[in-house]
């Protein structure tokens, strides 16, 4: 009779470990904004420290809820899209083998260019006329 209360409570302590390492595992993988109720590490601290109490609140009340099976359409779900066949086409072209962007490209260097040499013409304008400034009260 003895024997068998001891392996029951034997059986219960591992079922017991196995479950807390369990939810400890499941609890630390969890992201932290998913964790129900308390903060994550609280319920670290409850789930070590309150066993089986702490892992079974786990489950319960801190754990994340899956998503509820809604209708049709509510939510996308990878591979849940449409069939391959009705699938729209829109196939995108990288910039580098685009030739509209490419023109753009061309058209954007070619009115920076012209820009630049536009102030690089007021500069040597400008700077011109500082040194006939300075160079005017040395003639007086």
């Amino acid at each position: 009779m003895m024997s068998g209360v001891i392996r029951l409570y034997g059986l219960l302590f591992l079922i017991d470990l196995v479950m807390l390492l369990v939810a400890l595992i499941d609890c630390l993988s969890t992201d932290e904004h998913l964790v129900r109720n308390l903060p994550k590490v609280a319920w670290v601290f409850i789930i070590l420290l309150f066993s089986p109490v702490g892992w079974i609140a786990w489950f319960v009340a801190g754990r994340p809820q899956q998503a509820a099976r809604a209708g049709a359409g509510s939510q996308w779900r990878p591979g849940s899209g449409f069939p391959e066949d009705q699938r729209p086409s829109r196939r995108s072209i990288a910039p580098d083998d685009d030739p509209a962007f490419l023109r753009e490209l061309a058209r954007n260097r070619k009115a920076d260019e012209e820009m630049f040499s536009k102030w690089e013409a007021d500069l040597r304008r400008r700077e011109e006329e500082l040194r006939q400034r300075e160079d005017k009260p040395k003639e007086d």
